[in-house]
């Protein structure tokens, strides 16, 4: 099935200059990029995001780092998106993160954890409207996906 999914670079990958090794790693694994752009994200739309964690301890410094310089969000869709991206990406803690994994290879602390993800097809609609205008997502299919993906 083929779903829709938000990911997006904190500003601690883009600063660190990690954004062509993710982007590399999603487009290797067979992902579509659907949209794409470097953006640094209100206070409204961080609190839209990460409204799921209101109250929690770690909830307002998220906030501020998230908000604290440039993102690149994109929308990535392909068959199991989100499942994909989410084993891609590793736990939300680096040190429990697999080597191999984003947060694994990259990231050193749970506070800069260098990547957001959707964890569901209801979170992922809901986090695009939040970042990306219907226009701004692309419908195409890569040569290639049919003859050696899926």
């Amino acid at each position: 099935m083929t779903e829709r999914t938000l990911v997006f670079l904190k500003p601690e990958a883009v600063l660190r200059g990690l954004m062509g090794e993710i982007i590399s790693r999603i487009e290797r694994r067979g992902l579509t990029i659907a949209a794409m752009k470097l953006l640094q994200p209100t206070r409204k739309q961080a609190e839209k995001i990460y409204e799921v964690h209101k109250g929690k301890t770690f909830y307002e410094p998220l906030i501020e780092r998230v908000t604290s310089g440039p993102v690149l969000a994109m929308v990535v869709e392909g068959p199991n998106a989100i499942s994909i991206i989410r084993n891609m990406i590793g736990k939300t803690n680096p040190l429990e993160a697999q080597p191999g994994t984003i947060r694994g290879d990259f990231a050193l602390n749970v506070q800069k954890n260098i990547v957001h993800a959707s964890d569901s097809l209801e979170n992922a609609r809901k986090e695009i409207e939040i970042l990306f205008k219907h226009n701004e997502i692309l419908n195409y299919r890569k040569p290639t996906e049919a003859q050696y993906l899926l």
